[in-house]
């Protein structure tokens, strides 16, 4: 039988924040594959190497892991004011399914720099060195993200001395701006789709938890880590090597997009893995970071913990920071009790990684809570550019 020869199609291989993905500008895709659907599925799962039973993505551009098993398209913006559209696709590692449910915040970083490298800004808004503002709408979630890239001699800055727990080297700092973060335009909903900054989340075999389940960023859910039985200081091992303790964190998180609104039967998270978010919160304890860094427990307001795809972050996720940023600015969340309660624009937190702050601007008006943006700062580099290849027949 004859086999249909490899196509290779134009793409970037870049790290946003603490995470890395395969970059395409939506013209260069196969002409099946620039419009939603099966094909642009099939493509970019094959792009990976998933769906992979062993786990590992050995025949694919994918890390075997929710922090690099990403793909994003970017193209000239359909809307007025903004340079570019932004779309991400979280793809599954074991499962053929691609999740295009919400954003991803850290390589909400990255595409602000493709932008520029892959030439879908205007160049007369380029400056020759400077700061380059990149508006970027995000396709998934239909929000504004703002990029602020530093420019060097006309071109994308990546090198410098920003350093990001949870990245090995430093870099050029990009400073994001989330705007209304809170507004799930997709979704519909509130800020807290239950009306409550905490409720009794029930989870059917497991227990009743107290939650504060917050659609900022990317819908979350939060409990306290001494409810489910953790300190909040927990690293990777701790968690992701145990089935049972991954098998309560699903039960928790179903329950959770359950009372949210988000699906209708336990069988629909099957296909939203990447929405919502479940998190654990304490306060501030010392602890000794993946790399080995001490963390004082002065450095940092509270401690949070969250899992991405069913296994618990290395670090963690940007549009999980800037939930965590929301919620800690908002009196009476699980998020600020464990920060210390009382109001604040700003919040720094350890992770498994390190420390990591976000700002939040939260206004209560008429009895309900908004946000007007959130802000963090993180850093993006191009590790490879060309071409990448797929058999042909495989989507």
């Amino acid at each position: 039988m004859a086999q249909q020869p490899q196509i290779k199609i134009p793409a970037t291989y870049m790290r946003g924040g603490t995470s890395k993905g395969v970059f395409f500008r939506l013209q260069d895709l196969p002409e099946r594959c620039q419009v939603p659907g099966e094909a642009r599925d099939r493509l970019f799962m094959r792009v990976i190497g998933s769906p992979d039973p062993y786990s590992a993505h050995i025949d694919g551009m994918g890390g075997a892991t929710s922090s690099t098993s990403k793909c994003v398209i970017l193209s000239k913006s359909s809307q007025p004011d903004h340079d570019v559209d932004y779309l991400y696709g979280q793809i599954s590692i074991d499962k053929a399914f691609v999740d295009w449910s919400g954003n991803c915040g850290n390589l909400s970083t990255a595409a602000g720099a493709f932008a520029i490298h892959a030439g879908l800004v205007d160049s007369s808004r380029i400056p020759e060195n400077g700061v380059c503002v990149v508006r970027i709408w995000q396709a998934n979630i239909q929000k504004t993200i703002i990029a602020h890239v530093p420019v060097s001699n006309g071109q994308v800055q990546e090198t410098g001395d920003f350093e990001l727990d949870g990245v090995t080297f430093p870099a050029a700092e990009i400073v994001l701006e989330f705007l209304e973060p809170s507004d799930d335009g997709e979704e519909g909903g509130a800020m807290f789709p239950t009306g409550n900054l905490i409720d009794d989340l029930e989870v059917p075999g497991v227990g009743t938890f107290k939650a504060t389940m917050i659609t900022a960023g990317i819908p979350t859910i939060f409990v306290n880590a001494e409810d489910i039985g953790y300190q909040g200081t927990e690293l990777r091992e701790d968690i992701n090597g145990d089935p049972a303790q991954l098998a309560r964190f699903e039960q928790i998180r179903v329950a959770g997009a359950l009372r949210m609104g988000l699906i209708k039967t336990p069988e629909e998270a099957l296909t939203r893995q990447h929405t919502p978010k479940i998190a654990f919160v304490s306060p501030p304890k010392s602890y000794k970071a993946s790399s080995g860094k001490l963390i004082e427990a002065g450095e940092v307001d509270l401690l949070v913990r969250a899992l991405s795809m069913g296994k618990l972050h290395h670090a963690m996720m940007g549009t999980c920071a800037v939930a965590i940023g929301t919620a800690a600015a908002i009196p009476g969340t699980l998020v600020n009790l464990a920060a210390g309660g009382g109001e604040r624009e700003s919040v720094r937190f350890g992770h498994p990684s390190g420390t990591l702050r976000v700002g939040a601007q939260a206004v209560l008006t008429d009895g309900s809570w908004t946000v007007t943006k959130a802000i963090m700062s993180r850093s993006a580099r191009i590790l490879m550019e060309g071409w990448v290849r797929v058999p042909g027949e495989s989507f």
